[in-house]
């Protein structure tokens, strides 16, 4: 089954918007089809990312799939999950004193452009998760988490599960939060992967 519009992947794919502010030629990257019952909402492509062509494929993303209890080929089945971050192109790094100090935040034209257009194209979405905070400052806007803090925004979790959950970067970096915050581990991920497998398999 093809996207509703596959005229509108055409013209995401084609985007070029913010061209004059991007540290590399525009190349969008971004998966959907209308099938799809979960929506992983990131913040913007790394270095790595732009030149494979391919969302979370690096360690990240293989702890990404490892939380969500699923193997590489469901992860990157657009009829299953909708990768579509913040900003579809990399926006570059930040320095300070000659030091790369991580990526700098996703572009704001894409998601004004797109954002909308594209969920409105995903009538099937049960579950979304949002990764980092830029996500959670688009998708909680106007709710009582619309300025919550990681932590903040996971341990309410309850107020948004089923159909919302926050998750912490899956980057190796982020070992000290997860051993901080245990109770994503030990409560959130078997629900998430209960959750996961019901939408995969229902």
């Amino acid at each position: 089954m093809k996207f509703p519009s596959d005229s509108l992947l055409q013209q995401v794919r084609a985007c070029s918007l913010c061209r004059e502010f991007l540290p590399l030629p525009p190349k969008p990257i971004l998966q959907a089809a209308t099938p799809a019952k979960i929506l992983i909402a990131g913040q913007a492509p790394g270095r790595v990312t732009h030149e494979r062509g391919l969302p979370f494929d690096d360690v990240s993303g293989d702890r990404l799939r490892l939380w969500l209890g699923v193997s590489r080929e469901q992860f990157y089945d657009p009829q299953l999950f909708a990768l579509v971050p913040m900003g579809f192109c990399y926006p570059g790094t930040q320095e300070k004193q000659g030091r790369r100090q991580g990526d700098l935040p996703p572009r704001p034209e894409c998601a004004r452009q797109w954002r909308q257009q594209l969920l409105n194209a995903l009538p099937n979405i049960q579950l979304t998760l949002l990764l980092g905070k830029y996500a959670m400052a688009w998708h909680l806007a106007g709710t009582e988490f619309a300025k919550a803090n990681l932590a903040q925004a996971v341990a309410a979790w309850e107020s948004l599960w089923p159909k919302l959950l926050v998750l912490p970067h899956p980057s190796p970096r982020n070992r000290l939060w997860l051993k901080q915050h245990p109770l994503f581990e030990q409560t959130l991920l078997p629900l998430l992967q209960q959750r996961i497998a019901e939408l995969i398999n229902g």
